[in-house]
């Protein structure tokens, strides 16, 4: 109809906005500044609600960093995290508190991240408890609902974790995430900890849940699979700057920088005759300290004095496709590594 507005664009439900994180270390010298290692450099994403972004990353490259302060468990050294539009960073102790309803988190390790002395009853409703006083009754409700919808038994209310498999373990931490109704749940690294054979049946309970509740997830992860199997895009962080971010199928099938590709090179193969192999492990092996140009120039095999001297920035090489390397063109056009990650 003529003369009718357009309809708005629909908000993000999580904005990043250029996070830096800065951690100072001991002091080795008393006459020298302490040092100081960048954890995150300018860091920023944006997730819509009811999508999936998967962080991907060797150990040490920012990923856990971004997931605490997506969280606000650490307050950045600069940048903004915005949740329904609100600055959790900003927010009074009592509003941030409130507003932890809206996101919680799924932690690595189900036998660490449960309390061994309490029963499952009382560990799911933690949160619950922690954002203020609810009927007793109602609680045990609530406990026994969101139990079911992760698989398990209201039986299972007075156990104790020890009295779980692995995989259950996490089907309880996801619960207590589970428990206040969030909008948000970041996930860091839900899986690794789990055998092979239960890790399918966690992802696609994650994906249930997804489907079912519109939830949002951040996906922390080293493994490349988990997040192509449940992510709606990916980005590759190295050193705390994005490398690379876009859909899985453009990461996966036509990768734009050699971080990238050398993290796909380094999956565990079968080749016939050769037994297992894992291709490209020497081209993620150390992370040196640089203050310009390209951060991964010294790892990557096509590295120049132009890339040594000017640091790239994170730019379009295709519709929804980002790259921050001065060689996209190059890296796009040589053969996938293969069929599947």
């Amino acid at each position: 109809m003529a003369g009718t507005p357009a309809p708005a664009p629909e908000r993000p439900l999580l904005e990043v906005d250029d996070l830096v994180q800065r951690y100072t270390l001991p002091r080795q010298n008393l006459f020298r500044p302490a040092p100081e290692v960048l954890a995150l450099d300018g860091v920023s994403a944006k997730v819509m609600a009811g999508k999936s972004l998967g962080m991907v990353g060797e150990s040490g490259s920012g990923k856990s960093t971004f997931a605490r302060a997506v969280m606000a468990l650490e307050t950045p050294t600069a940048g903004k995290v915005s949740l329904l539009g609100r600055d959790l960073h900003r927010l009074p102790a009592g509003e941030l508190r409130r507003a932890r309803r809206d996101f919680q988190m799924v932690f690595q390790d189900p036998y660490g991240s449960l309390d061994p002395r309490q029963t499952v009853a009382r560990i799911v409703a933690e949160p619950l408890t922690a954002l203020g006083r609810i009927d007793r009754g109602e609680q045990r409700a609530r406990v026994a609902t969101v139990l079911k919808q992760v698989g398990l038994r209201e039986p299972d209310m007075g156990k104790y974790p020890h009295e779980f498999s692995g995989g259950q373990r996490q089907r309880i931490a996801i619960a207590r995430a589970l428990i206040t109704q969030p909008k948000l749940i970041v996930a860091d690294e839900p899986v690794s900890a789990l055998d092979v054979s239960v890790q399918a049946q966690v992802l696609n309970l994650l994906q249930d849940l997804q489907d079912q509740f519109r939830l949002t997830y951040v996906l922390i992860s080293h493994d490349l699979a988990v997040v192509d199997y449940l992510c709606d895009e990916i980005a590759v962080i190295y050193l705390g700057k994005i490398v690379e971010q876009g859909r899985p199928e453009d990461l996966f099938g036509r990768c734009a920088h050699p971080y990238t590709r050398a993290l796909l090179e380094a999956v565990p193969r079968m080749r016939p005759g050769l037994g297992r192999q894992r291709r490209g492990a020497q081209a993620v092996a150390s992370q040196p300290l640089r203050s310009t140009g390209c951060a991964y120039a010294p790892r990557c095999p096509h590295a120049d004095a132009h890339c040594r001297a000017i640091s790239p920035v994170l730019q379009p090489v295709g519709a929804g496709h980002f790259a921050a390397c001065h060689h996209a063109e190059t890296i796009m056009g040589l053969p996938p590594v293969s069929a599947e990650v």
